[in-house]
Order: C-alpha cells, then structure tokens, then sequence
C-alpha cells in the first residue's frame, strides 16, 4: 500500500498578511519539493471541507459560527497579535479540518499505509472555543474524533514535536482517558503550557519541556525514556503526529537545534509503534516551521520514511 498525501490549493490562499511567518510561501515550498521524482509513488487527493459533524466532536457551534462570521470580505480581521483571517482563511481552516479526517478514512478503509496532510493554517494551539496561535479549528483532534465516532478507534494518540507545546490539543484531551497527548517543545516558550506536571485529568497528558539549545541528543532521550514507552502502554488505536518542524536548528520562532536525521529517526520509532499496537494506522498533520528550507527538506524526509524509502 502507498502512503497518501492531502492537500488543497486553498491552503495556500490563506493570507494572514504580509511579514506573518505563517505564510503560504511556507506550504508551496513543501509541495514544490514534493514535486521531485522521489514521490511518484506518492497517492495524492485534494482535502475536503470538513463538516459540521466532524467538527462539533472537537468545537461547539457557537464558536464555528463565530470564527466563519469572522472571514471578512476583503482586508483582514484579526483575533489577537498572531491569529488573522483573511477572505480565503474560513475555506482554508474547514479544509485542513477536513483533510484530516479524509486521510482518516482512507487509513482506516486500508486504501492506504499512512498518510501526511500538508495542510494550512495549523491547528494544534486551538482550543475548544479559542482561536489562537495562527490555528482556529484543531485539526489534529477533529481527526481523531472523527476517527473514534466512524471507524470504531476508540483509544486515539497524538504525539506533537512541535517547538510550540500543543496547548489545544492538551485541553481538548484533557478530560478524555481514552485520548493520549504526548508533546517534545522548548519549555518556557511561548503559549507557556507544558510544563511535566500537567498530566491530564485521567494521567493521559505527557508533556516532555526541553531547554532552548537543546537538540538530538535530548530530543532523542526524551522520546526513548518516556514518550515511546508511554504510547506502547497507552496501546492506541490509530496513531497521529502533529507534525511541526520548527524545531530544526534553522528556523527563527525558537532555539532548539534538531536535525532532519532526528525527525526521520523520530518518524521510524514511531512507525515501529503504530506496527506493535494499531496495524501500521498512523495520520501525520503539518504544524509549525517557519523556515522554508527547513521546513521543506524535513516534510520531504518525513515523507520518505512514512513510504518505506
């Protein structure tokens, strides 16, 4: 089976503005490098909108009226500093839901190994009814829902190497024992959660902080110590990575030090996870990274990894 990539051209027209570091430049890098011969093989499908259903698991209908009243017409409309929308953002932000739980589906119907969503705007800073950190719906978690209520996966697991700590995500799980969030950031940083002690209300929250400076060697201990060991006992169903890549020495909103060797070795360990405990199922969504070589040369080697090559 191939590995699937989902994206949609209207991820790109989200225009947070000029200067923004969450640019479309940041997603037409990724797919221009992902024009190469490497990934021929590559299954590739264009993200759908997600629907109300799939995203009142994750957000209350007040909040998804909210944010879509927000997209203005022409100009911009923004909620704080970092989070703006533009006249594409509501089309852009329904299709990243949506294209995670596409890529679901397609895992869960075995038309595919695994898949990658290289979708924007991110969504692992979004809360059940807060918009923050350039993310308005919480992709990640839509899919993971969406995963429990359609294929039946009840114990669903997001492992997060964000460079930012996935402040989101943890609030949405939080309550949850059937959902395990583990997370690798540069601790304190910017949204200030993640610190070890916040672990969930049922011990399903595993936050791993890591110093600015640090780089694979600590990265690597963390998830060897802690975070592998604690997926395998969690025993989850379907595996998802929030997969940001602003942890690589190269990019500007952080000062961690990891390399793509890193993000490839994390990528097999967490291969060999998904293969002991949920039949190979496992949906990687693009996060952070803000530099776009970085960024584009992590996704590319991710990606070769998710295919076997």
């Amino acid at each position: 089976m191939s590995t699937l990539l989902i994206t949609h051209h209207d991820c790109i027209e989200h225009e947070p503005g000029d200067f923004h570091p969450e640019h479309p430049d940041r997603l037409r890098g990724v797919m221009r490098m992902l024009e190469s011969e490497d990934f021929m093989l590559l299954h590739r499908d264009q993200a759908p909108h997600a629907d109300h259903e799939q995203l009142l698991r994750v957000h209350p209908l007040s909040y998804i009226e909210e944010i879509m009243g927000m997209v203005p017409r022409e100009g911009h409309h923004s909620i704080d500093g970092d989070t703006t929308l533009s006249p594409k953002t509501g089309e852009a932000a329904l299709r990243s839901a949506g294209g995670v739980c596409a890529a679901v589906d397609a895992v869960a119907l075995k038309q595919v190994r695994n898949a990658f969503v290289a979708v924007r705007p991110p969504g692992h800073h979004a809360e059940r009814s807060r918009a923050m950190g350039f993310c308005f719906f919480n992709n990640v978690a839509v899919g993971a829902y969406h995963a429990r209520a359609v294929h039946g996966f009840q114990k669903v697991a997001v492992m997060d190497w964000d460079v930012h700590h996935g402040n989101g995500t943890q609030h949405i799980f939080w309550d949850d024992p059937d959902a395990f969030y583990a997370s690798t950031h540069q601790y304190p940083l910017w949204p200030g959660t993640g610190a070890a002690d916040e672990c969930g209300a049922h011990n399903n929250i595993l936050n791993c902080p890591l110093p600015a400076g640090a780089g694979g060697a600590e990265f690597r201990a963390a998830m060897t110590e802690k975070v592998l060991p604690a997926l395998r006992a969690f025993n989850p169903d379907i595996l998802f990575i929030s997969a940001g890549f602003d942890a690589h020495g190269r990019d500007p909103m952080a000062n961690m030090r990891l390399t793509v060797a890193d993000f490839v070795w994390a990528t097999e360990e967490l291969l060999q996870v998904a293969a002991e405990c949920c039949d190979n199922r496992v949906v990687s969504v693009m996060e952070g990274g803000y530099d776009i070589v970085a960024l584009a040369a992590c996704v590319a080697a991710h990606i070769r990894k998710l295919m076997g090559v």
